[in-house]
Order: structure tokens, then C-alpha cells, then sequence
């Protein structure tokens, strides 16, 4: 029975329980059955599981089991036969004493769906209890005076069995006297009487001993004797009369034990010892003899024990009232046992589910049980009720069949348990009940996915992390249980410049943890876009998403990176110049640089670390402009050197330095003349270096002469034929004119090259310069052609200064110079006036575009005379290919030739014969380039 039970709490959990209305129920068919009494335990009663339309092996599967009201279990299920046995022996008698037929009802429950089939089994008779007389041996006292046919009562028997084998008859022995007349009672029962056929004489026998014997009917039938003595007593006039013929008394069921129920009386109305009544029982079985006492000499009934209703609720039994002699009368006692509420109403779970799960519709049955009171009319009448706050719901089935349903969707992360307590009350007063408790477990459906707390996250990570870290944690949470609350963690497929994000950030997939596998770097990229994936293990899983921001902080891990002065890269300086007339806060040159790093680690300011001349210049904190802070004074050196640190403001501050080279001079030839005053150091090993150059220049200067010689021939003979043809006054015919130009009667060729070899003059090591061809920018007179070959192959510095000394010099044009908003540095600080005009004719425009191709080449070769070199002014770090044009406005409107007084502002000015402004004379040619 426990294995059935067991077995129907699990497969409430898996299969729905599928419900029979209740008016099928009421209708549904009893199986009935037959079976003898005494039989074996385990034989046949019936092949149920063919009247339920089963096969024999689907018993067990859908647990039908048999399903009773509280009394002992008669019946059992045999699963390999399908059949109905007895569960032990059955005896009809105690089973239902008299009452015949009689049937036993219990209910056959198929588990799966709930149903139930009434079943009734009649136990048959057998005839297996012998008649028996209350006692033995029965005296009988006869007057002697008694006429014939007087009637004496005599003692019952009593035979449990019913029907044919009950009791059918009594027999006398044979006797002269005395013979047998039975008398039917209303209740069906045999009463013997002895009926005096003679005349008795107690002379003559005052004893007659006679023998009673009581048969039934059964095959073969049963019987016994009893012995009666007769004894032939003396006259006695008078035999006892009970006051009533029958007593009848209600009484309730919880009366005290001891309490006298009624009193019985009978008179006689002979004297002494023929009027002495006494009485007792005559008519009774031994179960009341234990239960009721009757006083011999007052005749008051009383109680041994308690009453119980509910076992009897009626006694009937017969007394009898005899005088001394013998005589003797019998009344009959009727006791109507009244009930009292006294028994509380009884639950008896027969099915229930330990477990349901939580998308269990309603309506679904989840419990089946049985109410029974004990007692009678409204005290048994019995109600059930639960708690109303429960989604759960009572439906009455047949006889007092309960069912407890689902009346709502459950949801068991609301509540996961439920102890629901059923309360039997019966209707009694006051009323008595009763409670049985139920746990039902809700069994956990994945119907919930995982959940974050927030919608997005936002994470901020210095970069330069370290790699392997964890940087991050989320957590989402799953309100179901066990597998369906087992989150996991992934990471979105997207992609970062090009890679997957998985090789920039991995996720823990059990706990969620974020580790970067890289070292990020703000400078390259700044933030992540992640999202996040939590997934439940439930079938199917759910999931839910959760957006992830990684902002990467800055660090200050990047040194200000010097954009100008470009750092050279052979080991010199580059060379500013300010003119000794500059006024205090003339800007001799800016210092650009920038940081990689944002925010206030890219906040740059400068500041002047080291001078050769402290207070003479001042460095712009925040503009990097170097500015004098005084007037130049004669004594003032020619070459300043100016150390500036550019330093952020981050924590710890990075700072980057760089070496300016300031040359005080008006003009390029005053810083050729102390040329050797602004060399760099050089190491030990320039010396060779030197030499080598020297000889290489040396030879590319042979070739270079012998070319020029050549095309100087060539020139002369082409001129000496012009001036022949001019002799001639044919003119000079088939040479282009835009080869010749004239001002003021003076033509020259447009093309010169020029070519310079420059030693120093306080140094052992020797410096040659040789320029590649370019053209000239100025023009040559006739005058100082004749004067000065205009092909020069080397010049003498002395030479130089003292021909600077003889000839008046015109001052340089103001227009060459920067002005102070159009110095290098960032963009949108030149704000200037720009005096400078861009070239607007065809001559000016070659000469431009030929000085610029002559500027690159000596960019790429590395051989300018402007260069960084040792000896040299190093003008090629300023404006050499290092710093590019982003780096600085357009300056094409303000082009300066070194050497020269002439500017591109002035072309227009000489093509019309004026002199340039600022030009007070001839000019002089210089092999000196300044590239920009």
C-alpha cells in the first residue's frame, strides 16, 4: 500500500491530472462481487482489472489501489492477475452480525486520472457457528396444582449464522409430562415453551430432568443440547406481573458509567417467601452482560461501561421477575443510545502531489480526500473549508470525496511551498474539527530570464593596465531555481579596428568577470562597446542582454613631442637669427610641440631651462614664443644658445627639451664672418669625416668647373656673335628672348651659376660649400661684369669683408623678414600684415620655381651650404625638409633671396626700371641659398 502511495506522489508531478465531473462520477457504474466467508487469505474475488477495461500490468503503472473509509482493508489488488482477493480471513458474523445481506463498499482509485469505482462484495453465509444456549443447565419450577397445558418459557439458543443456517428447531426428549411448542418473535426469532401435558404429583417425582436440543439448517446441519430440571414444586397461588409488559428508555451515548438507566418492577401477591420477587436477565447475549447490570432485588438497570453510539444505538433485551416457588414472568427492555457530538470529523488523504509545477493550469487536481464523522444526523454532517488566500480551490466528488484543485496560475518565485490546511467541521453543538496539513511544493518551469540590476553599465580603466586583469563585474540574477538559475556569461561578437572584441576583453562565464587581454592604450582608442550575454541553463534557456561601456582614462606615459625646432639627426642645432636692432620682445623664433596625452596631461607650458645669456630672452609659458626681454647690446655674443623644456601637467609631469641656436647678426654675411663661433661641438672622429667630405666635394666641384668652363665657352663665343651681329645691325636673330633681359641699357643672361669654396678661418679643418646651379636673383651689370668675373671659383672671406668695407652695401629690405605673426609655429597664429606680394609675371615666376627646385635637391643630397654641417650656419634645420609645410603658414607672399637686396615684391619695380625698395646701389650675387 506504501508502494502505491509512493508511487502516485511522483507521478502527480509529471502527468496533469485530468478531471471527471461530478456528475459522471455520481453515475458511474458499482461493480459488484460475491464471496464466501472463512475463505484463505489471497482468494479470487473478482477479476477487476477486466471490469475497468485494464490490462493486468496497467494496475500498477496507473496506480489503481483501493481506496476505503477507514476500516480495516478486506481486499487487496493482485498486479500480476489483475484480480480482487481477500486480504485475510473474513468472518461474516463479526463483520455484520445479523444483518443480512451483508455488503461490503469500498472505492477503486485509478490514480493517473482520479477516478473512482464504487465496488460492493457480499460475504456469504456459511454454516460455521453452532447453536448455543445461554447456559447449560436451566431449572424449571412447576407448581403441582398446574393444569395441563400450561406453557413454561424456556431458555433461547442463539446461531450468528443467518438464513438456512440459522436456528430452525428445538427438540424434547421424550417424557411423559411435558412437550415442546416454539413461538416466532417479531424479530424472527425461535422461543422454546414447555407445555405441561399431565397432571404433575410431587409424591409421586419431585424431579423431572428433560433435554433440549437446538438445530439449524445447514449442510450438514449443527446442533446442541441444554439440560432442563423440572421440579415439582407446592402450591403458590400467584406468579409475578411486571408493571409493564415493556421498558423503554433513551439515554444519552456519553450517560456515566454506573448511572441507573430505569428500574423494572413486578408484583406478586402471594406472601413470604411465594411474594419474594427476584429478577434477571433472560434474554441476553454476552456482549450486553458486559455492558448492563440489573440488580436482582431492586431491578434497577444500570451501566458497567460507556455507551457508544457509534458501536450500538440500540440494546434490546427481555428480563424476568420469579417469586420463591418458581414462578416467573419476562418483560421486555428496549435502550435507544442517543448520539452526542461527540466524535470529531476524520480526513483521510487518499491521493495527493508533493510537487506541481508552477505552469499548472487551473482547475488541475492536485489532492483527493475523504471526510467521515463518526457520529450521526447533523453531528456527522461534515463541511471543509481552506484558507481563502490560497490559489487553491475545493470541488466535492462522490460519497464525502473531496478534491483539491488549482483555482489560479501558481508562480513559484512568489512562493515555492505552500501548506495548506484542510478544516473538517461537522455540525453538531458546539461543533467539533479537525485539521489535516498538506505541503505542496511549486516545482520550479524556466519561465524567468536572467536579469541585471541596470540596463547599461559604464566602466572607467586607466590605460596601460596590466594585462590579465579583471576590470569589471556583472552579475544578472535568475529568481528560478536549481539548472533554470545557472546563469552564464558570454560576450557579443563585434569587431575593434579590425579585430574581434574577444581578443580585447574575456568574460568569466560562471562568475561574470571581466579580464582585459590587453594593455590599453587611450591614445589609440578610447572606449569599448561591449555587450553582454546571460544566459540560463533551462530548457530552452532564456537569455537577456546588457549594454557595457569601457572608457579607457588617460595616463600621462607620453613626453611632449617637439614639432619645432625639428631635433636633427646628424648631431647639430638649427640657428635663429635676431637682428642686434631687435627692440625688447622682438620673437625671434616659437617653440611648437604637442602631447599625444588629452586633457590636462596634454596642457603643455614652456620655460626656458638654460642660456648663455640669462635675461636676455624670455620663453612664452603657454606659446612657446621666444621673445628677447631686452635690446641687444654690441656686447651681446654672436651665437646665444637657449635651452627650452616643454613640460604637461600631468601626475608625475613628463617634460621634453630642445636646443635653440640663436645667431645676433642684421645680415648673413656678419654670421659668416665668425662663422666658426657657432659650431657645435664635434666629437674626435669629425675630423676624418671632414676630410672625407672635403675631398668628395672637391671632386664633384673639378667636374662641376669643367662643365661650367665649358658652358661659359659657350656663352662667350654665343655673345661675341650677337656683338657681330649687332656690327653687323642684323640683330640678334634666332636666340629666344626670354633668355636676354635689359635694364637701363644693361643685357645679361638670365641663367648664372655660381660656385663658392669657403674655409675657416680659426680652425684646422677646412669646410667646403658647393651649391648646385641655380638662378640668380638679381641682375648683372655690364659694369660689374667687367669689374669682377661673375664665374667665381672660390672667394676669399678677407677678400669679402674688405670689399664689404669699400662698397656700400644697400641695407636689406624689411620685406624678407618674418613678421611677428608669421614666425613657425601652429596654424592660426598669423595674423600679420604681410607686406610681401606674390609673384605676377612669368620672369619672376621661373626664378621662384627654379629657386624651390634648386632648394629641394639640396634637401635630398643633403649638400647645401645652408645645412647643419659642421661650420656651417645649420639654416637647413630650420627650413629643411624636417618641418613641413603643415607645420607652418604659407609664406610664398614674403619670399626673401639670401644675398640679395632683391625681393619678389620689387620684380615689378625692376622690370620697370625703379630701384627696389630699400636698395640704395648695385647689388651684389651670392651663392648663399636659404631654403624654406
Amino acid at each position: 500500500m506504501a508502494a502505491l502511495q509512493k508511487r502516485g506522489r511522483h507521478s502527480g508531478i509529471v502527468v496533469l491530472f485530468i478531471l471527471l465531473g461530478t456528475l459522471w462520477e455520481a453515475g458511474a457504474r458499482t461493480i459488484r462481487y460475491s464471496v464466501l466467508e472463512e475463505l484463505d487469505k489471497g482468494s479470487f474475488v473478482g477479476n477487476i482489472a477486466n471490469d475497468l477495461g485494464l490490462e493486468p500490468r496497467e494496475l500498477a503503472e496507473r496506480g489503481v489501489r483501493i481506496v476505503s473509509r477507514g476500516r480495516t482493508q478486506l481486499f487487496a489488488l493482485n498486479p500480476q492477475s489483475g484480480s480482487l482477493v481477500t486480504a485475510d480471513r473474513i468472518d461474516r458474523e463479526e463483520l455484520c452480525a445479523q444483518t443480512a445481506p451483508c455488503l461490503v463498499s469500498f472505492n477503486i482509485l485509478i490514480e493517473d486520472k482520479l477516478n473512482l469505482y464504487p465496488v460492493e462484495v457480499e460475504i456469504v453465509d456459511i454454516n460455521d457457528n453452532t447453536p448455543r444456549f445461554f447456559r447449560e443447565e436451566l431449572e424449571v419450577k412447576i407448581m403441582e396444582n398446574a393444569v395441563p397445558s400450561s406453557r413454561f418459557p424456556l431458555m433461547e439458543a442463539r446461531d450468528p449464522d443467518v438464513g438456512t443456517n440459522s436456528l430452525q428447531s428445538y427438540q424434547l426428549s421424550p417424557n411423559q409430562h411435558f412437550s415442546l411448542v416454539v413461538q416466532n418473535g417479531d424479530d424472527g426469532a425461535k422461543y422454546p415453551e414447555l407445555v405441561l401435558e399431565r397432571v404433575l404429583d410431587r409424591e409421586e417425582k419431585a424431579v423431572h430432568h428433560l433435554l433440549l436440543t437446538a438445530s439449524d439448517g445447514g449442510h450438514p446441519p449443527r446442533s446442541q443440547t441444554a439440560r432442563i430440571q423440572v421440579t415439582v414444586v407446592d402450591v403458590n397461588d400467584h406468579a409475578p406481573v411486571f408493571s409493564l409488559p415493556q421498558y423503554q428508555v433513551t439515554v444519552p451515548e456519553n450517560v456515566p458509567v454506573g448511572a441507573r438507566l430505569l428500574t423494572v418492577h413486578a408484583v406478586d401477591l402471594d406472601e413470604g417467601v411465594n411474594g419474594e420477587v427476584t429478577y434477571s436477565f433472560r434474554k441476553i447475549t454476552q456482549k450486553i452482560l458486559q455492558i448492563f447490570r440489573l440488580n436482582p432485588h431492586t431491578g434497577e438497570l444500570s451501566t458497567l461501561e460507556g455507551l457508544d453510539y457509534e458501536e450500538s444505538s440500540y440494546y434490546e433485551m427481555e428480563v424476568q421477575a420469579q417469586d420463591g416457588p418458581g414462578s416467573m414472568t419476562r418483560a421486555k427492555v428496549i435502550i435507544t443510545v442517543l448520539d452526542v457530538n461527540d466524535n470529531a470529523p476524520e480526513v483521510t488523504v487518499t491521493s495527493v502531489s508533493n510537487s506541481i509545477p508552477e505552469d499548472t493550469p487551473p482547475g488541475t487536481v492536485v489532492a483527493l480526500f475523504y471526510l467521515q464523522d463518526r457520529d450521526s444526523s447533523k453531528n456527522g454532517e461534515v463541511t471543509c473549508t481552506i484558507s481563502e488566500n490560497l490559489p487553491f480551490k475545493l470541488e466535492r466528488s462522490i460519497d464525502n470525496y473531496y478534491r483539491l484543485m488549482t483555482a489560479k496560475n501558481l508562480d513559484r518565485e512568489k512562493c515555492s511551498v505552500y501548506n495548506i490546511t484542510l478544516k473538517a467541521t461537522d455540525g453538531g453543538t458546539p461543533p467539533l474539527s479537525s485539521e489535516t496539513h498538506i505541503s505542496m511544493n511549486v516545482a520550479d518551469t524556466n519561465d524567468n530570464p536572467p536579469a541585471f540590476p541596470q540596463s547599461s553599465y559604464s566602466v572607467y580603466i586607466p590605460e596601460n593596465n596590466p594585462r590579465g586583469a579583471s576590470i569589471f563585474s556583472v552579475t544578472a540574477h535568475d529568481p528560478d531555481s536549481h539548472e533554470n538559475a545557472q546563469v552564464t556569461y558570454s560576450l557579443s561578437e563585434d569587431t575593434l579596428h579590425g579585430a574581434s572584441l574577444s581578443s580585447y576583453v574575456s568574460i568569466n562565464s560562471d562568475t561574470g568577470i571581466l579580464y582585459a587581454l590587453h594593455s590599453f592604450d587611450y591614445e589609440q582608442f578610447r572606449d569599448l562597446q561591449l555587450r553582454v550575454t546571460a544566459h540560463d541553463s533551462g530548457d530552452p534557456p532564456l537569455s537577456s542582454n546588457v549594454s557595457l561601456s569601457i572608457f579607457i582614462l588617460d595616463q600621462n606615459d607620453n613626453t611632449p613631442e617637439i614639432l619645432y625646432p625639428a631635433p636633427p639627426t646628424d648631431g647639430s642645432t638649427g640657428v635663429e637669427l635676431a637682428p642686434r636692432s631687435a627692440e625688447p620682445g622682438y620673437l625671434v623664433t616659437k617653440v611648437v610641440a604637442v602631447d599625444r596625452d588629452s586633457g590636462q596631461n596634454a596642457w603643455l607650458s614652456y620655460r626656458l631651462l638654460k642660456a648663455s645669456e640669462p635675461g636676455l630672452f624670455a620663453v612664452g609659458l603657454h606659446t612657446g614664443e621666444v621673445r628677447t626681454a631686452r635690446a641687444l647690446l654690441d656686447r651681446d655674443a654672436l651665437k646665444q644658445s637657449l635651452v627650452v623644456a616643454v613640460q604637461d601637467h600631468g601626475q608625475p609631469p613628463l617634460s621634453a627639451t630642445v636646443t635653440l641656436t640663436v645667431a645676433v647678426a642684421d645680415n648673413i654675411p656678419d654670421v659668416l664672418a665668425d662663422l666658426g663661433s657657432i659650431r657645435t661641438p664635434a666629437d674626435p672622429g669629425d675630423s676624418d669625416l671632414t676630410l672625407y667630405l672635403v675631398v668628395a666635394v672637391a671632386a664633384v666641384s673639378c667636374v662641376f668647373l669643367a662643365f661650367v668652363i665649358v658652358l661659359l665657352a659657350l656663352r662667350l663665343r654665343r655673345w661675341h656673335a650677337s656683338r657681330l651681329l649687332q656690327a653687323s645691325g642684323g640683330g640678334l636673330v634666332g636666340v629666344p628672348a626670354s633668355h636676354f633681359v635689359g635694364v637701363d641699357g644693361v643685357r645679361a643672361f638670365l641663367q648664372t651659376y655660381s660656385h663658392e669654396v669657403s674655409l675657416t678661418a680659426d680652425s684646422r679643418e677646412s669646410h667646403v660649400i658647393f651649391p648646385q646651379p641655380n638662378y640668380a636673383d638679381t641682375l648683372i651689370s655690364l659694369a660689374t661684369c667687367e669689374k669682377k668675373d661673375p664665374l667665381l671659383t672660390s672667394i676669399d672671406f678677407r677678400e669679402c669683408k674688405d670689399e664689404a668695407e669699400n662698397i656700400q652695401q644697400a641695407p636689406p629690405n624689411t620685406d624678407w623678414r618674418f613678421s611677428q605673426t608669421q614666425r613657425p609655429g601652429t596654424s592660426g597664429s598669423q595674423n600679420g600684415d604681410e607686406t610681401g606680394t606674390w609673384p605676377n609675371n612669368q620672369f619672376d615666376t621661373e626664378m621662384l620655381q627654379a629657386m624651390i627646385l634648386a632648394s629641394a635637391s639640396e634637401a635630398a643630397d643633403g649638400s647645401s651650404t645652408l645645412g647643419g654641417g659642421t661650420g656651417t650656419m645649420g639654416l637647413s634645420a630650420r627650413y629643411g625638409p624636417q618641418f613641413t609645410l603643415q607645420h607652418v603658414p604659407d609664406y610664398r607672399q614674403n619670399v626673401y633671396i639670401p644675398g640679395s637686396n632683391a625681393t619678389l615684391t620689387s620684380a615689378a619695380g625692376k622690370r620697370d626700371g625703379k630701384a627696389p625698395a630699400g636698395g640704395n646701389g648695385n647689388k651684389k650675387k651670392s651663392g648663399k641659398k636659404e631654403k624654406k
